[in-house]
């Protein structure tokens, strides 16, 4: 092209010189257009085209791979094609320094469509359950890093026209300050594998780790940190390999467990604690939940008396009711016939040794609702129930003096 231009010119009668460098100029003038139509005509082709086909059909992968530039970044192959095909045309393209340029371009191009596409399947994967359990965002993250290092190799072998196997080998001499710089990649990416491997975190899993601030959702599990957004909507960065090292608490038996546990105590004053009179025992036979409780217990206590002739005219000898245990055959009543406590799971009111501050009652259930506003109406509810009904059992809950106490200790 460019020795034809040269003969044009000099046929005007221009002199060789000037026409050698309008010649030049000229060549490179049109393999540059060239290149720029070339670029027109694919992404009109290729983009539009598409486009066309991806809203016709009922798919969402086409939509997403158009959403990320795939078939965009595609279209810049097409100049590249023309510089290529026109190299040495003139003294302004020589040929070497044209084949080592578009071989670089056409290595950013390739990996710079890798990255779009690497990006467009994570997106089609996250629309599936199974991302969920499975995430796989620090794996692209980590091909992504990797297709990034050797597209940096390529490009300067290609500029520096040296084998890049060689320059790989020459980098083996930097491994060990390659191991420091990328320390941090590196422990991520094992991390994430073995979170992964091991199910031990997935995307919407609450996890509470107190040394990094986290309790909350997890939001993502990426190559180098994991992102928790807490209850109070702000957002803490975990390492990822800290997830392994370190101790953390994954909430998700909970709730795939299918109840949320409730475990309170309640400390009974011990000088409220006494033997049940016939009185009292009239009092609790008109509660529906120690009717029959009440009937067992009494006909077993009076049989077994009854067979070791035991002198009752003492309350000290043998067997008999108390208002703590009365009232705690009413709270597993109560609780049983509650219809928001899961009773396939562990349900228990225990006795707990006492202290300073008295006898510990707790109930330790498991709510059938695990949503967390739900949960605490639930255990509120109950709590509330059995605050209130204690008076019944003269019973008398534990609690410090405060100012109206004082005061009104002073006043008399």
């Amino acid at each position: 092209m460019n020795d034809l231009l040269s003969t044009k010119l000099l046929a005007f009668g221009l002199d060789p010189t000037p026409a050698g460098y309008v010649a030049e100029i000229a060549t490179l003038s049109i393999v540059l257009l060239l290149a720029l139509v070339a670029d027109r005509i694919a992404r009109r082709i290729l983009i539009r085209g598409v486009q066309r086909v991806a809203v016709r059909t009922e798919s969402q992968w086409d939509d997403i791979l158009v959403r990320h530039g795939v078939f965009e970044r595609l279209a810049h192959l097409a100049p590249l094609f023309v510089l290529r095909r026109f190299a040495g045309a003139g003294a302004l393209l020589p040929e070497e320094l044209c084949i080592s340029l578009t071989g670089a371009l056409f290595t950013i191009v390739a990996v710079l469509v890798f990255l779009a596409l690497v990006d467009a399947v994570l997106d089609i994967y996250e629309a599936y359950p199974i991302s969920k359990e499975v995430p796989i965002s620090a794996y692209a993250q980590g091909l992504k890093g990797i297709a990034v290092f050797f597209t940096c190799v390529f490009v300067i072998s290609a500029l520096m026209q040296a084998d890049p196997w060689v320059f790989i080998k020459g980098i083996g001499a930097l491994t060990a300050v390659l191991l420091l710089v990328f320390k941090d990649t590196i422990l991520g990416l094992v991390g994430s594998i073995q979170l992964t491997a091991n199910s031990m975190v997935r995307i919407g899993d609450w996890i509470e780790m107190s040394q990094y601030g986290a309790d909350g959702d997890v939001i993502e599990v990426g190559l180098t940190s994991v992102k928790v957004q807490n209850w109070d909507k702000t957002t803490a960065t975990i390492p990822t390999y800290a997830l392994i090292s370190d101790s953390f608490r994954n909430w998700r038996g909970m709730s795939e467990s299918g109840g949320r546990r409730i475990k309170r105590a309640i400390h009974i004053d011990m000088t409220s604690i006494k033997f049940c009179t016939p009185e009292m025992l009239r009092h609790f036979e008109k509660i529906d939940y120690l009717r029959d409780y009440l009937k067992e217990r009494r006909a077993e206590i009076e049989s077994w008396n009854e067979a070791r002739d035991i002198d009752l005219s003492n309350p000290v000898n043998g067997r008999r009711l108390t208002n703590l245990g009365t009232f705690q055959a009413y709270l597993r009543g109560y609780l049983r016939a509650h219809p928001m406590v899961n009773r396939n799971m562990t349900f228990l009111v225990r006795q707990l040794a006492p202290c300073e501050k008295g006898v510990p009652i707790e109930i330790y259930v498991f709510s059938s609702d695990q949503n967390w506003v739900s949960y605490e109406a639930i255990q509120a509810d109950i709590m509330d129930h059995v605050l209130a009904v204690i008076g019944e059992f003269d019973l008398r809950v534990f609690q410090a003096p405060t100012g109206a106490d004082m005061r009104a200790l002073s006043s008399r």
